[in-house]
């Protein structure tokens, strides 16, 4: 099942953060690591993804660096910040709020 753009639009950021959560990465990496980890389901466009660094990094929320080119071409490289890390912190919570209420407006159960 393929998301909609409308539904993933708040959740750009905080998905990036929580994959380089897990360790530094560069944009054709991370995009590939979201493509899998969604099982296909989600494809962040190029430019989706360098708008919501751009974003990230103004707010100090993630910082780049260049690679070495040893291993071919440089790539420029992103890693969250402390304040990056209390920023997926608190958008985790409110996403656990968000999947409550949610829940308890759509699902047959709870009608």
């Amino acid at each position: 099942m393929a998301l909609s753009a409308d539904i993933l639009r708040g959740y750009t950021d905080t998905i990036i953060l929580r994959h380089l959560s897990r360790g530094d990465s560069y944009g054709y990496e991370l995009g590939k690591q979201i493509l899998t980890r969604s099982g296909g389901g989600l494809e962040m466009k190029e430019a989706t993804l360098y708008t919501a660094f751009r974003r990230l990094e103004g707010a100090g929320h993630i910082r780049s660096y260049w690679g070495d080119a040893q291993s071919g071409a440089r790539r420029r490289y992103y890693a969250i910040t402390p304040e990056g890390q209390q920023r997926l912190a608190n958008d985790v919570e409110t996403w656990q709020e968000t999947k409550e209420l949610l829940s308890s407006l759509i699902e047959e159960e709870n009608l």
